[in-house]
């Protein structure tokens, strides 16, 4: 299995707040409960079916609750070409850093 760059929280505030691509694999239960701004809601077992929506041209940060999952996803988005990163700690980790979260639906692209 290929090495999965792994983002912290600090790089992924810095990231979002230039328009980075944010993607959440958690279902859609745990993501209106809170989820980092932006962050797109493509569950897990959606992704592989929906590669083609993602931008090839730019990082794709993966987020989980924790880190797991992403993990997960972000080496199957690198298998297919995407220069996809795993952020480490998840959605917790952000909100225990004291990032804002947003609850409510996933938009509708």
């Amino acid at each position: 299995m290929s090495s999965v760059p792994e983002t912290d929280i600090d790089q992924l505030a810095a990231a979002v707040h230039d328009g980075a691509s944010v993607i959440d694999v958690r279902e859609a239960d745990e993501y209106v409960t809170g989820h980092v701004p932006g962050a797109a809601l493509i569950p897990m077992g959606e992704l592989p079916g929906r590669v083609g929506e993602l931008d090839r041209t730019r990082p794709v940060y993966v987020i989980c609750a924790s880190g797991n999952r992403s993990s997960a996803m972000a080496a199957f988005l690198r298998q297919t070409g995407l220069d996809a990163r795993n952020v480490t700690g998840g959605t917790a980790a952000w909100a225990a850093a004291g990032h804002p979260l947003v609850t409510g639906r996933a938009a509708r692209s």
